[in-house]
């Protein structure tokens, strides 16, 4: 019973003595930053993030030229995203295609559903590819769109493209 109200006093005595060096390491820290300071510091930050964030977007950008594409029925152009092969996806017909292969395929498409309107719905992004989900909807239908691009020596390319019907 003793011992207790020593070792009381000994850990108030140590915590007082963190809080010492507590205030002694901050209050100079805390002083330097007055309002002023701590506005402009926060502005900085956020300008640094917002920053960050943009440019984030800037490289995980999906090429406007692939959507455009899409919305036009171009599929000439869409081809030009193409590798030397490309896993094609389009209703009933799937397989890994050559780039012409593909773009007849997508050119026969395009002839039988003419575009009206694409619209990127979703996007994300892996370690080393983008992908994109959206909507076409054409003169005679509604079809959901996925592609996959994958970078190679900083050259985007479609390694996979899926056009099914949009309620399946």
């Amino acid at each position: 019973m003793l011992i207790l109200p020593f070792v009381s006093k000994v850990i108030i005595y140590k915590l007082t003595k963190i809080k010492f060096y507590f205030m002694i390491f901050f209050n100079p820290i805390s002083n330097f930053f007055t309002k002023k300071h701590s506005l402009l510091v926060l502005i900085f930050l956020l300008s640094l993030s917002t920053y960050s964030a943009n440019s984030n977007l800037w490289q995980n950008q999906i090429p406007t030229e692939i959507i455009t594409s899409i919305k036009d029925g171009d599929s000439k152009s869409l081809a030009n995203f193409f590798e030397s092969s490309i896993e094609l996806v389009v209703l009933q017909t799937t397989n890994i295609f050559s780039k012409a292969q593909a773009k007849i395929i997508l050119n026969d498409f395009f002839t039988r559903h003419k575009p009206t309107n694409f619209k990127i719905i979703h996007t994300g992004k892996s370690a080393d590819s983008l992908y994109a989900i959206g909507t076409l909807k054409t003169n005679d239908n509604v079809f959901r769109v996925y592609f996959l691009l994958k970078t190679k020596n900083k050259t985007q390319y479609i390694e996979q493209l899926r056009i099914e019907y949009e309620n399946e």
